[in-house]
Order: C-alpha cells, then sequence, then structure tokens
C-alpha cells in the first residue's frame, strides 16, 4: 500500500517518520510520497527518506498520470485547511487519515463525511488518545461511568494557533468522554480565556449527559507543566488513566485482597509504594500493552484501508467531537459577554 502525507510540519513529520519504519520493518506499506511548500523542509525530506516531495496538494496528485501511485493518504496540514486537502484527495479517490479536528465548522465535517461515502473510501480522524495503550486496557472496564474530572495541559508553543485550546487540545478528551459515556450532553457550562494568543488559551467545562454523568473538563496550552490525566468513577470503582505515563490506577470497593475484582484482574504485587487505604477498598493495576499510539493508528487506519472496514475513529466519531468542541466555543463566547471579559483578549 502506498501512502502519502500531506503537511510536514512537527506532527507530519512524525508520520512520515512512523510509515518508512512500518516499511523498513517488512510490513506491506510504502512512503510514496511527502507534500510541503518549504523549499528547504523538502530538499531535506527527500534527502533523508529518498521519496518525491511536492510543493502542493495538486502537484502530488497530478503526479500520478506520470506513474506516481498513492493508495492511502495522512492529512497532517493546519486545522484551516484539513477540508481542502482531505476533499480534494477523497475526489481522487484516495483513503484519508485526517488530523483531528476532523475539520474547521460542521459544514465542512458533514461534507467530509458524505465525500467518503459518496466515494466509497475509508476516512479516519486522528484522534490518537484513542489508541494509548492505558486507554486501550481501560475500554473493557467501563461499567455506567457517572462523574469524570480530566485535566489536559501543557507549556505555550507557537503552534497549532489557529485554533483555540478547545480543538487544539481539548477536543482529544471530549472524544474518549463520548466513547465512554454513549450519552448524549445535555447540558454545556464553560469559561475561557485568551492569555498569550488571540484565541482562548484555557478553559473550563462542565458537561452534563443523558445519562445522569457528569464531566469536568480543564485545557491549557500556558502552563508551567505538561499533565494529562483522565480520572472517572463509576459503581465500586474509580480508575486513573495517565495518558503520558500510559499507565492506569484502579481502586475498587468492598473487594478482599487477592480476590478477583468486578473487571477481572487480580491485584499485582505493588510495584511502587502505595498509601494504605482504608478497609474495603484495594488498588488493581491493569495490565498495559506498550506501544506508540501513533504507530497503533496509523497501523489501524491501514487496515481499515485494506480490508474495506469501519475505522476505529471513524468519519462520524470525529464529526461528534468537532460538534461538541464547537458548542463549547459558543458557550465560553456567551459566557465571556455576560461577565464582560473582552479586557483579557490581546
Amino acid at each position: 500500500m502506498h501512502v502519502a502525507v500531506f503537511g510536514a510540519g512537527a506532527f507530519g513529520q512524525n508520520h512520515v517518520r512512523v510509515l518508512r519504519e512500518l516499511q523498513d520493518a517488512g510490513s506491506p506499506v510504502a512512503l510514496a510520497a511527502i507534500v510541503d511548500p518549504d523549499p528547504a523542509k523538502a530538499a531535506a525530506l527527500h534527502a533523508k527518506y529518498s521519496v518525491p516531495v511536492y510543493a502542493s496538494v495538486e502537484e502530488c496528485l497530478a503526479a500520478r498520470s506520470s506513474g506516481l501511485q498513492i493508495d492511502a493518504a495522512c492529512v497532517c496540514v493546519p486545522t484551516s485547511a484539513h477540508f481542502d486537502v482531505a476533499s480534494s484527495v477523497l475526489e481522487a479517490g484516495i483513503d484519508v487519515l485526517v488530523e483531528k479536528p476532523i475539520a474547521a465548522t460542521l459544514e465542512q465535517a458533514d461534507k467530509l463525511v458524505a465525500l467518503a461515502a459518496g466515494r466509497h473510501r475509508v476516512l479516519q480522524v486522528g484522534h490518537l488518545e484513542r489508541f494509548n495503550p492505558a486507554i486501550t486496557a481501560v475500554e473493557p472496564l467501563i461499567n455506567c461511568p457517572m462523574f469524570f474530572e480530566v485535566h489536559r495541559l501543557s507549556v505555550f508553543t507557537p503552534r497549532a494557533l489557529d485554533v483555540d485550546v478547545v480543538l487544539d487540545l481539548m477536543i482529544h478528551d471530549l472524544d474518549i468522554v463520548l466513547n465512554f459515556a454513549k450519552s448524549q450532553v445535555v447540558e454545556v457550562r464553560a469559561v475561557g480565556l485568551p492569555i498569550l494568543s488571540p484565541k482562548v488559551d484555557i478553559a473550563n467545562v462542565r458537561l452534563e449527559f443523558e445519562s445522569g454523568a457528569v464531566a469536568n473538563f480543564t485545557a491549557s496550552r500556558v502552563s508551567t507543566e505538561r499533565v494529562r490525566k483522565l480520572r472517572f468513577f463509576q459503581p465500586r470503582q474509580y480508575i486513573s488513566v495517565d495518558y503520558a505515563r500510559k499507565d492506569v490506577l484502579m481502586i475498587n470497593v468492598d473487594r478482599t485482597d487477592g480476590e478477583p475484582s468486578p473487571s477481572g484482574v487480580v491485584k499485582p504485587p505493588p510495584m511502587f509504594p502505595i498509601p494504605e487505604l482504608a478497609a474495603g477498598l484495594s488498588f488493581d493495576k491493569p495490565i498495559v500493552v506498550p506501544g506508540e499510539p501513533l504507530r497503533l493508528e496509523i497501523e489501524s487506519f491501514l487496515n481499515a484501508v485494506r480490508h474495506r472496514s469501519r475505522p476505529r475513529v471513524s468519519a462520524e466519531d470525529g464529526r461528534a467531537a468537532l460538534a461538541l468542541a464547537l458548542e463549547i466555543d459558543h458557550a465560553i463566547t456567551t459566557h465571556a459577554d455576560r461577565a464582560a471579559l473582552s479586557h483579557f483578549h490581546i
């Protein structure tokens, strides 16, 4: 399978790297081409990977008439260009993995969903945390979660400033919680502030679901530390996920030591000192199978392309996460108007 990468920024280059690693490891995949308008970057990529590097999407697609083979593509351009690039590639009959969010607007997302369906193309959205080994380990344990607490904090960088922190960072966790809660959102409360950019850089959100579940999210791209954690409570169980460490900790209620927990996970010997728990509480550490999330994501995409199957993160999933993110943005704007927060804007 010949795969092109459209957009070779910081994250796009990771897609290039993983594809070449898969190729070198003997997987039935080949890095076919790269698209990036920066001449210096293009020259460096060509020298490193010995594949053609094109300055535009049009130039790359036109090269197919001269023998360039492209079966699938990773679209890693800025969010504002997702629709234009992904739609051009889909119209060319090529399967697409587009980075999150699926598009900048719901209208664009709907057009991409319809285009992929009409052309019978695979369209997967790059919600990377779905492939985090810690999340994969937790998914079988989900049993009516009722309260989520999520923190995603990063230090400031000049990347991805074409969108706010909700579409840049929080959308990862919105996708995960939507997948876990499996219920419609019925209430959104949100506050957000611009700090170092013209767009919202820090946000706090409270969601309530039709099931009665509640979720609190904090996302910041102006923090002094990097934190990526998800915690949730469900009947007789508390689960904490550290995305960065790819680690899961469970506390179970009313379980005697050494007996199977409600999830079927047997308590292992402690790997590090842990505090004493009250009677009736016990720790579990589910087994987490190591793996690079991006590699797992790309492998899943290639598998969906080969078997013409629904991708693990479908275009509809990406559309749902975008719809919620945009609803949150609207709530942030409404709150800012009500609280007269215009003096925070730079």
